[in-house]
């Protein structure tokens, strides 16, 4: 079974060469590894152009990332796809292990836990990112716990049927990918494999330099995914808490620089769900009883205040 190891790179020098020879040494992979450099023009072309012989690749003007991982489905001949970005990883087995997990040989993406290393310039550490249960793809994708891209393998003619990548998504990427499959009927199967890291190593990224943004986008699938299932009387007690879990984490992390936003993702909670109540480590035991008699707002006040006293 051939699995098609997909790289985009934009102006990745610095890590360009481990992505590739991290893909090359996948143990027990009939695979090939496709790398296209989408107008880089920190020297990441001439890296990648070391590998002729053993890689397929081709360069062209910069596009982004979704277009760019739009070409690599066009150019992979594996029945399986694994994407990996350019500042990413894996560990050799990654791949034939979760190949040989899976116990559906009809799913349509494998997905299992990623490992988050944490790099500085004096170190780093790795930490596995474990994939709560229920390991129900919906309340997963609500609660953003659905894994970043590499840690997946997707069948090709899956991604061909949703249509691939979509091309102007600026963040939440995978999420809205995950969104159409699940929408499209698609089966997304957990296994507790893992084997690919990803490395947080810049605030440059999107989703960390337009949290306003991110939080947008995040709402829309949120919505998108609540219509959806109240639509076709899937929408379960435990899918919905789970969807306004989410909105009620993103208004509190809005409200620290937008309180008119925050309260909009809470007005959205209370016609969803007039009874929702929070949980989590975004609403400790005190929040809570606060928030069942106060409401949002107020109880946000009061965070202030002892944020401010600290």
């Amino acid at each position: 079974m051939r699995v098609s190891i997909l790289i985009p790179c934009y102006n990745a020098a610095r890590w360009i060469r481990q992505c590739i020879e991290s893909a090359l040494a996948q143990d027990g992979a009939d695979r090939e590894v496709i790398v296209v450099d989408d107008g880089s023009s920190d020297g990441s072309a001439s890296i990648i152009r070391e590998f002729a012989g053993r890689i397929r690749w081709e360069s062209g003007p910069n596009r982004g990332s979704n277009p760019t991982r739009n070409r690599l489905l066009e150019l992979a001949t594996g029945e399986w796809l694994q994407y990996l970005d350019a500042d990413d990883y894996l560990l050799p087995a990654k791949i034939s292990s979760q190949l040989q997990q899976s116990p559906a040989p009809e799913a349509d993406v494998l997905y299992g836990p990623v490992t988050l290393e944490h790099w500085t310039e004096q170190g780093s550490r790795l930490e596995l990112l474990p994939i709560p249960e229920p390991h129900d793809p919906w309340v997963l994708l609500a609660r953003w716990f659905l894994p970043q891209t590499g840690a997946a393998l997707w069948r090709r003619r899956t991604l061909i049927e949703v249509g691939g990548w979509k091309q102007d998504q600026p963040a939440c990427q995978e999420h809205e990918l995950y969104l159409r499959l699940l929408m499209a009927g698609k089966s997304l199967v957990y296994g507790a494999a893992g084997g690919a890291v990803y490395r947080q190593w810049s605030e440059g990224t999107l989703w960390k330099r337009d949290r306003p943004q991110t939080r947008r986008l995040r709402a829309e699938i949120l919505q998108r995914c609540e219509d959806h299932l109240r639509t076709g009387g899937l929408l379960t007690a435990e899918r919905l808490w789970a969807i306004n879990q989410a909105r009620f984490e993103s208004a509190r992390s809005a409200w620290q620089s937008d309180h008119t936003e925050a309260r909009t993702l809470v007005e959205t909670i209370h016609r969803s769900q007039p009874g929702f109540i929070p949980a989590g480590d975004a609403a400790p035991p005190a929040y809570r009883v606060l928030f069942r008699w106060l409401g949002f707002s107020p109880t946000e006040r009061l965070a202030d205040l002892r944020r401010w006293v600290r």
